[in-house]
């Protein structure tokens, strides 16, 4: 039976749980609530989270006030039959000078009210428009188009859309585009380097002279930052100077030089090789840790009872290698699925993943509440393979 935590051991882990509360639960749940809004701070009518509808009550009295004052002038130059409307129109507005004078000068209104509001500025619009014709010269025709304008700017709807942002999310090629070129680079990423780098931990795992100066080398892609080595790969690519491009045209694997950055297959294929390039080495750290703990003595054992090479890696050094490659390859898939920046410098965005089209979608259009939604599908995705990684590999494991 296990002893529950006192008071007092709880005040000691506390300062860590409020951390992760700052630093990852309040992002997450800040992203999720951008997903409920049309979220966009390129418009000045969606560029914060209204729950509901918003008056500038100043400018919307001082635009109700120049209205009064036109129709004012202009009741005398109409028609007898004309006047009643024009007055009518008068005291709506009156009535409205009077009921937002005296608030803030920014102020949540009902459903109700908005919709009275958009009303009444909707009415004062067809009355100039049925009059321009008639009587061309009132001011509230001439002179009420910029007013009105301003009007409906002061009037601020509530950008709540609820789940709606979701139900495009699912309609939405261009995202299922990006989450199959997601799965696929990191899938092809992450299966290479982890046969590349079994093989190199295997090699630096001997104990042979200049062991040190192999492992060292070895790790140099690694220890590269990921932008540089991305720059680096990107003038091997070159299509009119790059040595890559001319060896890989020689080898009939393009057609030409420059469709290694210019074609979707040729991207997705050069970003693949040098993320393998890069990371390979981490993988192969990882698993030459796991390596290093295995007992000796059963290698011995093996090789006495005459087992081979093949029969020995299989039967001693991968199942005792198991918790190794669990967390060296959650950590690579995860990684690989979050890519930006190698595909972002390499090719400027192509293939487009599932960063990349968010960083796109958020920064490039400032539309924060569609660009959060696959932020938390991603999210969820990436919670669900480290999920199935655990049930497929053992949960047991993750306690060793």
């Amino acid at each position: 039976m296990q002893r529950r935590m006192t008071w007092k051991e709880f005040c000691f882990i506390l300062p860590l749980l409020l951390l992760v509360s700052v630093f990852s639960l309040y992002p997450i749940l800040s992203s999720f609530s951008y997903t409920l809004f049309d979220y966009q701070t390129n418009n000045q009518a969606k560029n914060a989270l209204y729950t509901a509808a918003t008056l500038n009550t100043m400018l919307y009295v001082e635009d109700c006030d120049y209205l009064v004052y036109y129709l004012n002038k202009d009741i005398p130059n109409v028609d007898e039959s004309d006047r009643a409307t024009l007055t009518a129109l008068v005291d709506k507005l009156e009535a409205q000078k009077a009921a937002y004078a005296n608030s803030e000068k920014t102020i949540s209104l009902p459903a109700a009210t908005d919709q009275e509001i958009s009303a009444l500025i909707a009415e004062t619009e067809q009355v100039a428009q049925s009059y321009a014709e008639k009587y061309p010269t009132l001011r509230i025709v001439t002179k009420s188009g910029q007013i009105l304008d301003e009007m409906k700017t002061c009037l601020i709807s509530s950008n709540f859309i609820g789940l709606t942002n979701y139900s495009r999310l699912v309609s939405d090629d261009r995202f299922g585009q990006a989450v199959g070129n997601t799965f696929v680079f990191t899938i092809l990423s992450v299966s290479v380097e982890l046969l590349l780098g079994m093989a190199l931990a295997l090699i630096m795992n001997k104990a042979m002279r200049g062991i040190g100066l192999v492992r060292t080398t070895a790790l140099i892609p690694w220890a590269i930052p990921t932008a540089v080595s991305a720059l680096i790969w990107c003038y091997l690519y070159d299509g009119t100077s790059g040595i890559v491009a001319a060896l890989f045209t020689r080898l009939g694997i393009i057609a030409a030089p420059e469709l290694l950055l210019t074609t979707a297959g040729g991207t997705m294929f050069g970003a693949i090789l040098a993320d393998v390039w890069k990371t390979t080495p981490y993988m192969a750290l990882l698993l030459l840790a796991g390596l290093q703990v295995i007992d000796r003595g059963l290698y011995e054992s093996s090789s006495i009872d005459g087992a081979g090479p093949i029969r020995t890696f299989t039967s001693i050094t991968l199942p005792l290698l198991k918790s190794s490659m669990l967390v060296a390859l959650l950590f690579r898939t995860l990684d690989a699925f979050r890519v930006y920046d190698l595909i972002a410098v390499l090719t400027k965005g192509t293939p487009e993943t599932l960063s990349i089209y968010a960083y796109k979608m958020m920064i490039g259009q400032s539309n924060y509440g569609y660009g959060s939604v696959i932020v938390v599908a991603m999210f969820a995705m990436v919670a669900l393979i480290a999920f199935v990684y655990v049930k497929v590999l053992g949960a047991e494991l993750i306690q060793e």
